[in-house]
């Protein structure tokens, strides 16, 4: 069988890769298919791939493909993770939004409507081609705003679309570490959006432990994805909030960090991927791959460092020396879509959080919406669990995103800018029509017309 990474020199394909050694087999995997447009990361990413398959003497092909046709075709399944305009489209959205008083971060209010708006119109002619050669893949859709995204192509008839996010399995994964468990000794149930979901109940060995959680100072303060919120705050919700929400429950706390940080989010990943691959293209990698791979860590533990420290205004202690740095196995993004591939093949499911089209999961929105839930994964399809009626202040706040996800969708298909300030006025964190009128003509002048 066969994967296809559309915008395989993103930096994560590395990882990737190394996940995907200890399961490829269990898979069915024979090879992986890289293709982006940036050819020369591509040259890099593909060396590094390769010596992470090599130095383990296993027989995984990894391969650049000269076109996107070439790596999709005969594929079984599809990543698609692209960044159209590149690493500093992101620093120009956060440059404008601040510069206009609101937040934004890539995937949440403006910064997520202009990522959106770039990278929309692209992945429908790409799936028109993955319609056409490889008409069967499940296509995982990794590309930010990844809830907004995977609903514009189940909009455009792709049904074969799954949305993926490693914030709740990393969630996951801190918690299980936190409590001394296995994480499949924990259960987690959780609805919303992509990056505005709530976790409803927890449970470990089968007993409900959510109550005790949030009565725990210590997890509540040692836990990296809740440390941020006031804990008066999750209480009073009485569930646990995707970190993402830090944007919407403490804004002004989260734009005044943005505003007084030396750099941004945006601007910190430019400079840390630039640097890196300006120091990779530097290197004879085919000669001395060990000290390649090392370099690409060193960066890669960089930016991860770096990861909410601008928004929440805590402080990045980089400390990291090359030599000794380790690969990371695969956990993240890739290894929710090789869980997913996993439970696909298998009779017994497993349980995984996905954006997937409601259906009559959640009574608030309609069966073709995309929401963020846990899911049943098996032969037998991906079933969300049924979470029915949800407390009135997260209705109202998944209602108002989904209604500006769709109006979003709207003004891309018709390129109109009218629609696209309807979609922004009533966006929690612009809620204004004449600065809603302004964001938008901001940023369809920075990129030339985003509209035409």
């Amino acid at each position: 069988m066969k994967i296809a990474v559309i915008g395989g020199a993103g930096v994560r394909t590395v990882i990737f890769i190394n996940g995907l050694l200890d399961r490829y087999r269990k898979l069915n995997i024979d090879e992986v298919a890289l293709f982006d447009i940036d050819k020369e990361k591509l040259s890099v990413i593909e060396k590094l791939c390769k010596y992470v398959v090599s130095r383990k003497n296993e027989a995984l092909k990894v391969y650049s493909a000269g076109s996107a046709r070439e790596a999709v075709t005969g594929a079984d399944y599809i990543v698609t993770t692209l960044r159209v305009g590149g690493d500093h489209s992101r620093t120009m959205d956060e440059e404008i939004a601040t510069k206009f008083g609101v937040i934004g971060q890539e995937t949440t209010g403006v910064g997520g409507f202009s990522m959106a708006v770039r990278t929309i119109p692209i992945l429908f002619d790409y799936c028109r081609m993955f319609k056409e050669v490889a008409p069967n893949a499940w296509i995982f859709n990794f590309t930010n705003p990844s809830g907004l995204v995977t609903q514009a192509l189940k909009f455009e008839g792709y049904d074969r679309v799954i949305g993926i996010c490693d914030a709740p399995s990393s969630m996951k994964f801190r918690m299980a570490n936190y409590l001394g468990v296995e994480e499949k000794d924990l259960y987690i149930e959780l609805f919303g959006l992509n990056h505005l979901s709530w976790v409803r109940s927890v449970k470990k060995y089968g007993k409900e432990i959510l109550e005790d959680l949030l009565n725990n100072d210590a997890f509540l303060k040692d836990v990296q994805e809740f440390k941020m919120f006031d804990p008066k705050l999750l209480r009073y919700l009485h569930m646990l909030p995707n970190e993402y929400l830090y944007y919407y429950y403490h804004r002004e706390q989260a734009l005044d960090h943005m505003l007084k940080a030396p750099s941004m989010r945006g601007k910190t990943i430019e400079t840390v991927n630039r640097d890196m691959f300006a120091e990779l293209k530097d290197m004879d990698i085919d000669a001395n791959p060990k000290d390649a791979l090392q370099t690409f860590l060193y960066y890669m533990e960089k930016r991860e460092q770096s990861y909410m420290s601008v928004e929440t205004g805590a402080e990045s202690k980089f400390v990291a020396e090359r030599g000794n740095l380790e690969v990371p196995d695969g956990m993240g993004y890739a290894g929710v879509m090789l869980d997913c591939i996993e439970g696909m093949q298998s009779d017994e499911p497993k349980t995984l959080v996905l954006s997937v089209s409601n259906g009559d999961c959640m009574n608030c929105l309609a069966a073709g919406d995309v929401i963020e839930v846990t899911c049943e994964v098996s032969k037998k399809g991906i079933i969300p669990v049924k979470i029915g009626d949800v407390p009135e202040h997260t209705r109202i706040l998944i209602e108002n995103i989904k209604y500006y996800e769709k109006k979003t969708i709207e003004a891309i298909k018709s390129r109109s800018l009218e629609k696209a300030v309807d979609a922004l006025m009533l966006h929690p964190l612009i809620n204004s029509y004449s600065l809603a009128k302004k964001l938008v003509k901001a940023y369809d002048e920075a990129y030339g017309g985003l509209f035409k």
